[in-house]
């Protein structure tokens, strides 16, 4: 074999570059006759980096969006703090009645030391608003097919959950008397002020009667749900089952949420995903089962999470 036709083997077996892949995956997806002019959006999708751009602009107004109707909620319920404290007051009799309300007796121990105190303080104060924007962006990038769905469901649940705290706002245990407020107790040890989680000078911002059902606990379901389903390292699995299950006793032994608060947070998210799933039937959103095999992952991928 001359060195000319080796030379033409070598190149037909080299792998095609990332970029000349997904050119060409474009090209096939989307076939044009001859003078035909490309539209706007196989112009927009072969610019790869600015497609990505405007999709993560989007992502980031309905992040705003949902951000500015939790605000909102903040005036629909002024004025409504008697409504909210006997809303308290109902919840914890009916734990009561049930024989589960495990609320004051966590709460009563923790509150008692500091080195159990503070790390509960740091984990509510903390974990729920960094490990959600953190899986949101894993998905984004490591798993772009289940991306959508995924993200809707956690809109819908967030949504349902802001018209129950329009309708039926619920004062959290740390106002009910008889309860320790963790966080106030322990502020000068971190940022935030006697308003949950909020900095300080922000409390007057929060919806203090935002306690059912527990968008803490709904969130952490939900990220427990991406990490268990698309992990591919044991850690990961892991992290996702332990997670919830943390920021679920976190939010009782701060006085934060009541029992049934948190199962509120896990029905919202149930409810959630239900909505997405007659969504899907109806052909309005894509709920893939499963990876395709044609998501562009690079042959040399770095470890995977």
């Amino acid at each position: 074999m001359t060195a000319e036709r080796l030379d033409l083997v070598s190149a037909a077996a080299a792998p095609m570059p990332r970029d000349a892949e997904e050119d060409l995956l474009v090209r096939i997806d989307e076939p044009m006759a001859a003078g035909q002019k490309r539209s706007w959006s196989v112009a927009l999708k072969e610019r790869r980096r600015t497609w990505a751009a405007i999709r993560g602009f989007r992502e980031v107004l309905l992040i705003a969006g949902v951000y500015t109707l939790y605000d909102l909620t903040r005036y629909l319920v002024e004025g409504k703090t008697s409504v909210a404290l006997g809303h308290g007051a109902d919840l914890l009799r009916l734990e009561k009645a049930i024989g589960m309300a495990p609320e004051h007796a966590l709460n009563s121990v923790f509150t008692a030391h500091l080195s159990l105190a503070l790390p509960a303080d740091y984990i509510y104060a903390t974990l729920h608003y960094i490990v959600t924007p953190v899986v949101l962006v894993w998905m984004w990038r490591r798993h772009s097919s289940s991306y959508a769905p995924a993200r809707t469901v956690l809109m819908v649940a967030t949504i349902l959950a802001l018209v129950g705290y329009s309708l039926f706002p619920v004062a959290p245990p740390r106002l009910v008397h008889g309860y320790l407020d963790t966080m106030a107790q322990f502020s000068h040890y971190g940022w935030w002020s006697n308003a949950a989680s909020a900095p300080r000078g922000l409390g007057a911002d929060t919806n203090q009667f935002a306690a059912m059902p527990s968008l803490h606990v709904g969130w952490a379901i939900w990220c427990g749900w991406m990490l268990v389903r698309h992990g591919r390292h044991r850690i990961t699995k892991i992290f996702g089952v332990v997670y919830p299950l943390i920021l679920s006793f976190d939010v009782m032994v701060t006085a934060n949420h009541y029992l049934l608060d948190v199962v509120g947070g896990g029905l919202v998210m149930a409810v959630a995903y239900g909505a997405v799933r007659l969504l899907a039937r109806a052909g309005i959103v894509t709920f893939p089962q499963s990876e395709p095999p044609g998501d562009l992952v690079p042959a040399a991928e770095p470890a995977p999470v």
